[in-house]
């Protein structure tokens, strides 16, 4: 190789290096924000079926909040890893809580579909906002947030969950 195809080809490295660093901050959890857990406690959404999903009922135990859509593959795919634990965990005082960001039509027929033994509430772009606000800075899914008894988040995860998130997890409580 010649100086120049040298030259060219540190160029492309420091180019792609600084990509994939741009995209690796990007998507990894950002800082919670100011007042963000206050507003997600004080929220409220429509279930599927009408009834009132109060965030404020949900203090108090360990809670995983999953935000999800039905048309994201990896969320529908996690979707019966989240049911499990939550069946498994519940004696134990584990809460989990699925926020839709997604039309209420669509969640209500995915769930005609996949029953979920979870409480999910109806967030809409609502969801997409509440999630900015506790870290998910690129607003894509699947986001879980898990947090404590103190209502404290003790991890959060952009993407599927795996079981082996899961079962680190239950540990917290």
């Amino acid at each position: 190789m010649n100086r120049r195809q040298w030259s060219m080809a540190g160029v492309a490295l420091a180019a792609g290096a600084a990509g994939a660093g741009v995209a690796w901050w990007r998507f990894q959890p950002h800082a919670v924000q100011d007042g963000a857990m206050a507003v997600f406690w004080a929220s409220q959404f429509e279930g599927p079926n009408g009834e009132r999903v109060d965030l404020q009922a949900w203090r108090g135990r360990p809670l995983l909040v999953n935000f999800w859509a039905t048309w994201c593959p990896p969320c529908v795919e996690e979707l019966p890893m989240l049911n499990a634990f939550h069946t498994q965990h519940a004696a134990r005082g584990w809460q989990v809580l699925g926020l839709a960001v997604d039309q209420p039509s669509a969640v209500r027929r995915f769930m005609e579909k996949l029953p979920l033994v979870f409480p999910v509430g109806m967030a809409g772009l609502a969801g997409t906002e509440l999630s900015r606000t506790l870290g998910n800075a690129s607003g894509a899914l699947p986001f879980t947030v898990v947090m404590g008894r103190d209502g404290a988040v003790l991890h959060r995860k952009l993407g599927k969950v795996s079981q082996a998130d899961l079962d680190a997890w239950a540990q917290l409580a």
